[in-house]
């Protein structure tokens, strides 16, 4: 029987065994860390197919936990689904939004209007259970203790990390947009000093240009704050600070509605922060 009798327990045991789990279960433990409340209430063929993995590897990963099967290890998540029924409305109301988008083939602009609409709203709605307040609050201190921050956001992240540069400039702080033109983005990176903030947006699939400038702020001691959509995403693994958001998909396209409430937040409270040092 396992020694693990609650999701946060089972949390921490993955996020601390996660660089030793094989490829295909380091697959499910990232499902796992971002989507606890689907792997407790679906079926395993319904989390096989959204992962890509065969029903016997999530077997596999719950008995690496000390579970019996998957089974066990679903009772311990649903136990704390019922704690959060918030949370669960969110995703009953994520299945029954996408359902509806993929029943409607030949949408109007206005029907795709709406359901961009809807599927922001959704995101904004739950931006707090994936935002942690004390990390929030690390980032803005960050922010604060940082001779320059750069910022960085490429492809998706791009709107992101150039308005968080422009709101920061804004709010007087010095920020430089690592914007990788002609390819310059190494080339920037290595303009950042130990003082300074490396601030990194980045979501699946994660850009090749933000690992790397992440794996330059380690080498050089440089502190990383990540925005991002999971918490062993490519660009949080060696992050000083790792803020999680997840906005909604429709029709195969993310919006950015989540993203950039965050970019604001940390904005505004980097504004109000600096002025009470003052």
């Amino acid at each position: 029987m396992s020694a693990i009798s609650d999701a946060g327990q089972l949390r921490a045991a993955v996020l601390e065994r996660y660089e030793e789990l094989s490829p295909r279960l380091q697959q499910i433990a990232q499902f796992l860390l971002d989507d606890p409340h689907s792997m407790g209430v679906e079926t395993l063929a319904v989390i096989s197919d959204r992962v890509k993995v065969p029903a016997s590897a999530i077997v596999r990963f719950a008995k690496t936990f000390g579970f019996e099967g998957a089974g066990p290890m679903q009772r311990v998540l649903k136990d704390s689904l019922l704690a959060t029924k918030t949370t669960s409305a969110y995703h009953q109301r994520v299945r029954h939004f996408s359902s509806n988008a993929e029943g409607n083939p030949s949408p109007t602009p206005y029907q795709l209007l709406k359901e961009f609409s809807a599927a922001s709203t959704m995101s904004l709605d739950h931006i707090s259970e994936y935002v942690e307040k004390a990390k929030l609050a690390k980032a803005v201190r960050l922010i604060v203790g940082a001779e320059t921050v750069y910022i960085s956001g490429f492809r998706r992240s791009f709107p992101v990390a150039a308005y968080l540069s422009y709101l920061l400039q804004q709010a007087g702080k010095r920020a430089v947009f690592i914007d990788g033109v002609g390819g310059y983005h190494l080339q920037q990176g290595r303009q950042i000093r130990q003082d300074d903030l490396l601030l990194v947006s980045s979501f699946s699939p994660y850009a090749p240009e933000a690992i790397e400038l992440v794996e330059i702020a380690k080498a050089n001691g440089v502190k990383v704050l990540a925005i991002t959509d999971s918490v062993v995403s490519a660009v949080a693994k060696n992050a000083t600070c790792i803020l999680q958001v997840r906005d909604s998909e429709v029709r195969g396209f993310r919006t950015l509605a989540a993203s950039m409430c965050l970019a604001q937040s940390l904005a505004i409270s980097f504004a109000f922060e600096n002025d009470a040092t003052r």
